[in-house]
């Protein structure tokens, strides 16, 4: 038996959309002679749609849905994901599975573990599983799991931290499946992409295929919706725990792999892909930035060049992901700014190929300093104007975005997001923020890549080798008021994405005052943060959709 393992991009409510990939997949899957096409989680609808679950006529659009897969797929098996109606007790709808075979639905199986921590709010919608059933095609039973269903363990595989998931489940579907015995148990996902968490997903499939002595077929969505990256890598492991087939990682693909009749042993082909950190960074960057746009209803971007690192990497990101055709970089000089953040940035703009405009913010500076005159006498200059200054600049993108139909991006990262070190309605100003969950020096890390795939200095080396500093005062530099971006980012990396205390991080070597001033930055700029623009999420903890502090609380670490 042949099985086609349909690696999709769907778009979360665009239906019409989602079906007719479904379908050309189905097509091409019957091109191959393949007996058996499976579809990522909730393919029909996107994963994740969030409320619009709750809207009625969205379930009725995406079950109408069901009926016309079931249509076109004619004589083709499939296995696919969607939201189905629950008419008794409990939540109103379930995650659903639907084993197609023969025109009609043969087979439903519902989720059974509905994820809630860090980016999940599945137990919102959804109505858990009380039971389990297999799918019969030929003579196999195929044993049906969605995602988290996998995600229970005695002990956690090696891998990278999840954050909130402690693996103890009450239940574990897997292993009620496999005692069900069926020939292969089937995974259908959508498992957002953390830097470094295909291989955890490697292994905790592994451990459950030699566990149970039955191999298991994981099938992945793969794009971006939202904050979220899915970076495909769909993989079937043998019943010894051994990889045999491997989709493509960040971007669609159509796997087959056979089903040997006499043994049930699995082959297929194995994806090239690299697995350096710095690489999987860098593409799903590329493509989270290219579905937002996308998906928003854009084809171009804007964004604020200053000479800086920062923008320089997204400028680079933004060009490979859309094209330097429809990236408009623009430089605003002030008085204040050196000679080298223009110069850069005509260097980082003949490098990319992307249009820049200049557009001085020197006047307007001095008409907000003779409007301020009045009411600011006898008061000294400090951050207050530091702050107009940028959000000038602001208003000036945010002309720009309007006037051509642009979306802006801003440049800020998860550092100086994590402290606050960034302009309310300033350079926080826009619709994505592409490198808000990349910490200071991986964005030099990104640099020095982006160079090396190009082959030559297509970021300057002037830009990367410069102090950093927001230049909204002569001689300023970030570290004027921030530690070193090593430790910070140290601290950064322990106290968000590791979740250690205060004096945790103070016994690890780090300075106590040092701690103490950065974990008080971070909680008291929570309002920021709550008004960024969206991020795309690369860390296993990042601000946005999964961190959900309170503004005004009284919790202070370092007490």
């Amino acid at each position: 038996m042949k099985i086609a393992l349909a690696q999709i991009n769907p778009t979360v409510g665009d239906i019409k959309r989602n079906v007719g990939k479904i379908l050309d997949y189905a097509h091409q899957a019957r091109q191959k002679q393949t007996d058996l096409i499976i579809y990522p989680e909730l393919a029909i609808c996107g994963y994740p749609p969030g409320d619009l679950l709750l809207k009625q006529s969205f379930i009725e659009g995406n079950l109408q849905a069901l009926e016309t897969i079931k249509e076109g797929l004619g004589d083709l098996p499939a296995i696919i994901g969607f939201a189905d109606r629950n008419y008794e007790r409990g939540r109103p709808l379930f995650n659903a599975c639907a084993f197609i075979h023969n025109g009609k639905i043969e087979t439903r199986q519902y989720k059974t573990l509905l994820p809630t921590y860090d980016v999940f709010d599945e137990d919102r919608y959804f109505q858990s599983a009380s039971n389990y059933q297999c799918a019969k095609i030929a003579q196999y039973k195929l044993g049906l799991t969605i995602c988290e269903d996998a995600w229970s363990a005695d002990v956690p595989p090696h891998g990278i931290h999840v954050h909130g998931l402690d693996w103890r489940y009450l239940s574990d579907p897997i292993a009620q499946v496999a005692a069900m015995k069926p020939n292969f148990i089937i995974n259908i996902s959508a498992s957002p992409f953390a830097i470094g968490k295909h291989k955890l997903r490697e292994n905790l499939l592994a451990a459950h295929a030699r566990k149970h002595a039955v191999p298991i077929i994981f099938v992945n969505q793969v794009g971006g919706n939202d904050e979220l990256i899915f970076d495909g890598r769909s993989f079937v492991v043998n019943k010894d725990g051994g990889i045999v087939a491997l989709a493509s990682a960040f971007s669609e693909d159509l796997l087959i792999v056979d089903i040997n009749e006499t043994d049930n042993s699995i082959s297929g082909e194995i994806r090239p892909t690299k697995t350096q950190q710095i690489w999987e960074t860098y593409q799903a960057l590329i493509l989270g930035t290219r579905d937002y746009v996308h998906k928003c209803g854009y084809a171009d971007v804007v964004l604020g060049v200053s000479g800086g690192i920062d923008s320089a990497v997204v400028s680079a990101i933004a060009c490979k992901a859309l094209g330097a055709e429809h990236v408009l970089a623009l430089n605003m000089p002030s008085p204040y700014s050196s000679p080298g953040s223009i110069t850069d940035s005509q260097k980082l703009a003949q490098n990319l190929k992307m249009q820049l405009e200049t557009v001085s913010i020197e006047q307007a500076m001095t008409a907000f300093d003779q409007m301020l005159a009045k009411p600011f006498a006898g008061k000294s200059k400090d951050v207050t104007e530091e702050n107009i200054q940028a959000r000038l600049r602001a208003a000036i993108l945010m002309a720009f975005s309007n006037k051509f139909k642009r979306l802006l991006l801003t440049t800020g990262n998860k550092s100086e997001l994590a402290v606050g070190y960034c302009t309310l309605y300033g350079d926080m100003c826009g619709g994505l923020a592409v490198i808000s969950d990349v910490p200071k020096m991986r964005v030099y890390e990104l640099a020095e890549f982006i160079n090396e795939e190009a082959g030559y200095d297509l970021i300057p080396k002037a830009i990367i080798e410069k102090a950093p500093s927001a230049e909204l005062k002569p001689g300023q530099t970030d570290q004027d008021i921030l530690p070193p971006y090593p430790v910070l980012d140290a601290i950064i990396q322990l106290y968000i994405e590791e979740s250690k205390t205060a004096q945790e991080i103070i016994n690890a070597g780090h300075a106590p005052q040092v701690v103490k001033d950065v974990v008080t930055m971070i909680g008291r700029n929570e309002f920021k943060r709550r008004q960024a623009a969206p991020g795309l999420k690369l860390t296993s903890r990042a601000f946005g959709m999964g961190w959900r502090m309170p503004i005004a609380q009284g919790f202070h670490e370092t007490t």
